[in-house]
């Protein structure tokens, strides 16, 4: 097992640096002076020379690429142009929202989804199957302001149970009380999700269900929970455990929408401002961390495989 995280860590590398290569470039590719771009129509030559020197515009690319690499050994992405502060501290004060949000969302969203596919897929072609699919069908397809906006007016104006909008932090307050700002937000992500998992789940316990060795359980008399759950449902895991994990970094950093709709200061609405702003050391940076995730997921989503089916490692 050792042998198989050390291959599959080491297979990153190229990964990684092959990314730094193209966020790295992001900022070379915009058409024009990137600096022009970024000060805007009403700047000076000498506001414009000025930021292509504290950028580094002016040296060759490869000593660009070269410093720019060397900072993010030491954790330095630069700085931000309109908050005037550390790329990794603005992102930072904004991943809190972000973390919670998509720790709570997961969690809801294993609970209600896989469950609801097990039973799906093991009422196939029934009347409650029929009605699983259709109403996952129904939350995979409602836009996410349109729930939000509602689940707002139900729970927060209508019944008064739930604050609208905003999060106060946690770690500055210290009181987890605040959680409940995000029940609303999570809600709306969890359905849609939910409703991807619902028919993940159950398309592959499908297929799974038509393998000879299920009919061998059945023969050999087992019961049908059991060849559902020990036979069916644990070997079509893989594909449902790999959804997942592009999932949970869907929700740390796709959630503009949903953030924008509940006034949430996270990581998806850091996003658009930025790109409004051009703020482009902040794009680069999510970019980069986004990037991040993804072959971190995607390391600890095969490790699962490896576990769930040891015959992956050889």
């Amino acid at each position: 097992m050792l042998a198989y995280i050390a291959k599959r860590t080491i297979s990153m590398i190229p990964s990684l640096i092959l990314t730094s290569l193209l966020v790295f470039s992001f900022i070379h590719m915009i058409p024009g002076d990137p600096a022009a771009v970024m000060l805007g129509d009403n700047s000076t030559p000498e506001q414009v020379e000025a930021l292509r020197e504290t950028l580094g515009l002016n040296r060759p690319l490869y000593v660009q690429y070269g410093i720019w690499v060397r900072g993010l050994f030491r954790g330095d992405m630069g700085q931000s142009i309109f908050f005037h502060q550390p790329v990794l501290k603005v992102i930072g004060d904004r991943a809190e929202t972000s973390v919670f949000i998509a720790l709570i969302s997961i969690v809801m969203i294993i609970l209600v989804g896989v469950p609801i596919g097990i039973v799906s897929a093991a009422r196939c072609n029934t009347g409650m199957d029929q009605f699983l699919s259709g109403a996952s069908m129904f939350f995979a397809s409602v836009p996410t302001f349109w729930l939000g906006l509602n689940l707002m007016y139900l729970f927060a104006v209508h019944l008064k149970w739930l604050p609208t909008s905003g999060f106060p932090s946690i770690l500055e307050s210290g009181d987890w009380s605040n959680l409940r700002y995000l029940v609303l937000p999570c809600l709306t992500l969890v359905a849609p999700n939910s409703a991807l998992i619902v028919r993940m789940t159950r398309s592959s316990m499908l297929d799974v269900a038509r393998a000879d060795y299920v009919k061998t359980a059945y023969a050999k008399g087992l019961c049908e929970s059991a060849v559902t759950l020990k036979h069916i449902f644990r070997n079509s895991l893989i594909s449902v455990v790999s959804v997942l994990g592009f999932t949970f970094v869907g929700l740390m950093a796709s959630t503009a929408v949903t953030e924008t709709v509940f006034s949430l200061p996270g990581v998806g609405r850091l996003i658009v401002e930025s790109v409004l702003r051009r703020d482009y050391p902040i794009i680069q940076g999510i970019i980069l961390i986004v990037a991040l995730m993804y072959m971190i997921v995607n390391l600890v989503v095969d490790l699962i495989f490896a576990f769930l089916d040891p015959r992956i490692r050889i």
